[in-house]
């Protein structure tokens, strides 16, 4: 398979990003507030959310379309009008939002740890994440951060206690709780809870 040049990678990822904007514009107007999954899975959590709060539009994003299919089928059941669940990764989706979009809370639950130091860089909670994240989210939006893996939980903490746009808040002050697949199979988890300064 030949190799992908750097030019023809911009023109693929305009391309993905292009797609994936018509897709979410038909959802997400200009001044939506939005309650956002990352790394929905199959949708068991944001469900549930949304169903709890039938004002709020809330949005899970995957990268896997399995995934992301089973949690359209769960929302459908449901009939939850204020759910969608949209194939992209968290980059792309960041780049796609309209303008004046803004995020009124975040949750990141059980992402990858990707254990391996070389690997590190595929977390999602990195320091431009949480830049980004911010740059889209009102005064007070909150970060949800919740992982069953300790090297990762302290990592992202360290990452978030020395962010400027972001405050700890007590993890006792989650917001919601439903457990996901993989906080039903862990031992123990531990959470991090952020307001937007």
């Amino acid at each position: 398979m030949r190799p992908v040049r750097p030019a023809e990678h911009v023109t693929l990822l305009e391309q993905r990003r292009d797609e994936l904007r018509a897709v979410v514009d038909r959802f997400i107007g200009t001044g939506a507030r939005i309650v956002w999954e990352v790394g929905s899975g199959h949708g068991h959590f944001l469900t549930a959310y949304a169903k709890a709060h039938p004002s709020d539009l809330c949005v899970g994003v995957d990268i896997m379309s399995d995934r992301v299919a089973r949690a359209q089928r769960k929302r459908d059941r449901a009939k939850l009008a204020n759910l969608h669940f949209v194939r992209a990764d968290a980059a792309d989706f960041l780049a796609v939002l309209p303008a004046e979009a803004r995020f009124t809370s975040v949750f990141v639950l059980f992402p990858d740890p990707w254990p391996k130091r070389r690997h590190h860089k595929n977390r999602v909670m990195t320091e431009e994440f949480l830049s980004a994240v911010a740059a889209r989210s009102g005064t007070g939006a909150r970060l949800n951060f919740r992982t069953d893996y300790p090297p990762y939980f302290q990592a992202a903490a360290t990452l978030l206690r020395a962010h400027a746009d972001w405050a700890e808040v007590d993890p006792a002050d989650w917001p919601f709780e439903e457990a996901t697949v993989f906080q039903k199979r862990a031992d123990a988890h531990f959470s991090l809870v952020a307001r937007r300064r």
